[in-house]
């Protein structure tokens, strides 16, 4: 279901961060990396993030300019790292590819006309998470001691789970679909400035009078990432033919159509494989050791990382380890 679709239906205010205080969030780790990673390609000369060996580590930049939010706030985020990916995602995963290798031309094309307008834009736009992108990432979230899940396929669903389970206040990302995962509350817009939005999947249903069921039944007939949408079905449509049909199956004989593997999908998002797991969250940054690992190690632009770093610094004298516990 595109993200448009599902804003339509969700129930979503700006929250304060005042209000937030104290709480554990869940974080979709490779959406919240990648917002930050092609922020920093796109604003960012190269050579601050390039190794001699020619290297790119532009996640580092992103992940220090971005973990202060959280600290300032007093918020301690547990990174939830995807698993496997289910084969009903191949085809989306297709199509992000080849859109990716248009953009690679379009890239090519701009350098050779010196666009460098398009130039900056377009290698933002090419950028994928590596495994050396992974691989530091996770080094350098163990060094600043931020907690580190690893789920068994989507990170979205085990971000959603440890919300029902209590483990966590918040999931954090900025896709809609932890709606459909379940979460019962969401924050967006921790990548962005100013406060962040709250999705309230009870106060969703009970807008639309659906079940958490239903709501997937509405999601699918308009499309997700695991299937194509019935042609000419938006989320009202999809709502009403849910809410009259009272499923998908009735909603789909009803108009004389089908959805490969439909259960399959439901099930996807109301019983997706996530583990059990109860993370410490006392953290003891060892900003030092950070800083070594980024600058030293893999010859990050210290000018680029330094106020990152001094803003961890600063929230743990102005907030006080005690209270991230």
């Amino acid at each position: 279901m595109g993200n448009a679709d599902l804003r339509d239906l969700a129930a979503i205010e700006e929250v304060s961060f005042d209000e937030l205080s104290g709480s554990t969030v869940a974080v979709d780790a490779h959406n919240w990396l990648y917002r930050y990673l092609t922020t920093t390609v796109k604003w960012t000369n190269d050579e601050a993030y390039t190794t001699a060996d020619g290297t790119e580590v532009a996640n580092l930049i992103g992940v220090v300019q971005g973990l202060p939010k959280f600290f300032e706030h007093d918020l301690t985020p547990i990174f939830v790292f995807d698993g496997a990916v289910t084969d009903l995602k191949d085809d989306e995963i297709e199509k992000r590819r080849e859109q990716r290798e248009q953009y690679e031309d379009d890239l090519e094309a701009a350098r050779e006309r010196g666009d460098s307008i398009a130039v900056a834009r377009l290698e933002s736009r090419t950028q994928r998470l590596t495994e050396t992108i992974i691989e530091t990432t996770r080094d350098l979230l163990g060094l600043l001691d931020v907690p580190v899940v690893d789920a068994p396929a989507e990170g979205e669903a085990q971000c959603a789970h440890m919300a029902r389970q209590g483990v966590v206040d918040y999931a954090g990302t900025e896709d809609y679909d932890a709606l459909l995962f379940g979460s019962p509350l969401t924050l967006r817009q921790l990548t962005s400035k100013g406060d962040p939005e709250r999705m309230d999947l009870d106060a969703t249903l009970a807008r639309h009078d659906l079940t958490w069921e239903q709501l997937v039944d509405v999601a699918i007939l308009c499309g997700t990432d695991f299937n194509d949408g019935i042609s000419g079905i938006g989320p009202k449509t999809a709502v009403s033919l849910v809410t009259e049909h009272g499923d998908l199956s009735g909603a789909l004989a009803a108009r004389g159509e089908q959805i490969e593997h439909a259960d399959r999908i439901q099930q996807l998002f109301l019983d997706p494989a996530v583990v059990e797991t109860d993370p410490d969250t006392s953290i003891e940054p060892d900003v030092d050791a950070a800083r070594e690992y980024v600058v030293d190690q893999w010859g990050v632009d210290p000018d680029e990382v330094d106020r990152g770093f001094e803003r961890i610094e600063d929230a743990l004298v102005q907030t006080g380890l005690d209270n991230w516990t």
